[in-house]
């Protein structure tokens, strides 16, 4: 076999083999919050058990779909349906969660943070689990 085509078949492999990838990177490590918001207030309801209608919820992949369209518009959080849903009062039909209360602002401020920076999530799919309480529909 001609050296160039030794190299040719062997170069990627081995160049793949040395490649490192990092287990949190800075990236991941600023959507362990945003996680943490949405596992608390969102995933109760709009997880696995969530009813057809509403957007998924479920894990990273799914909210990934829901970035770039109407609902997470990347560096507008007043453009994104999300982002204004879960700033309504309650007394506005579509406050979201629907529980009679709102999200603490610290949580409201990091999904601020989070769609104003590029609402970017992790490479690798991250299922989703919800936190607390299951929320009371009002």
């Amino acid at each position: 076999m001609k050296p160039s085509i030794l190299a040719a078949c062997i170069l990627p492999a081995l160049l793949a083999s040395c490649r490192t990838t990092p287990t949190n990177s800075v990236e991941d490590q600023a959507f362990s919050q945003v996680r943490i918001v949405l596992e608390t207030n969102c995933v109760h309801c709009h997880g696995d058990n969530r009813l057809s209608s509403m957007p998924p919820i479920n894990d990273t992949h799914a909210l990934s779909k829901l970035i770039g369209k109407h609902w997470i518009v990347p560096g507008k959080p007043e453009m994104s349906r999300f982002f204004q849903v879960i700033t309504f009062p309650d007394t506005i039909p579509g406050a979201m969660p629907p529980t009679g209360h709102a999200i603490s602002k610290k949580d409201v401020d990091t999904l601020r943070t989070w769609i104003k920076a590029g609402a970017k999530v992790p490479q690798q799919n991250i299922k989703f689990t919800p936190r607390g309480e299951m929320p009371r529909s009002i």
